[in-house]
């Protein structure tokens, strides 16, 4: 995995996996506003031929670590990031579940969006 870039497309809500400029996985997220700041990531997809090699599990750990440096919580409604916070607790701080209901609102509220 150390050939692997990982980059953040906050306007675009991708959290992006890169080797040798080629998109390998990515989480799409949105920014939560209220009642308090989180990112929430829906999805988590790797490219069929880079499954099985910590790729998803890379974008996962730096989502948190982006939500930690920003002073803000990861509210996770995909299930693999779920998934993935559940063995990993020391890095994955539980969300409130009042952010992950009005995270959960804000999809049905857009529902092109993903």
């Amino acid at each position: 995995m150390s050939d692997t870039e990982i980059r953040d497309d906050r306007a675009g809500g991708r959290l992006e996996a890169l080797q040798s400029d080629e998109v390998v996985g990515h989480i799409e997220y949105f920014v939560l506003e209220s009642p308090a700041r989180a990112l929430v990531p829906v999805h988590t997809i790797v490219e069929p031929a880079h499954e099985g090699k910590g790729i998803a599990g890379s974008l996962a750990r730096e989502l948190y670590a982006t939500a930690e440096r920003e002073g803000i919580v990861v509210a996770p409604l995909c299930p693999y990031v779920v998934k993935w916070a559940e063995r990993h607790p020391e890095e994955a701080p539980a969300a409130d579940p009042e952010l992950l209901r009005a995270a959960k609102e804000w999809l049905v509220a857009h529902p092109g969006r993903f």
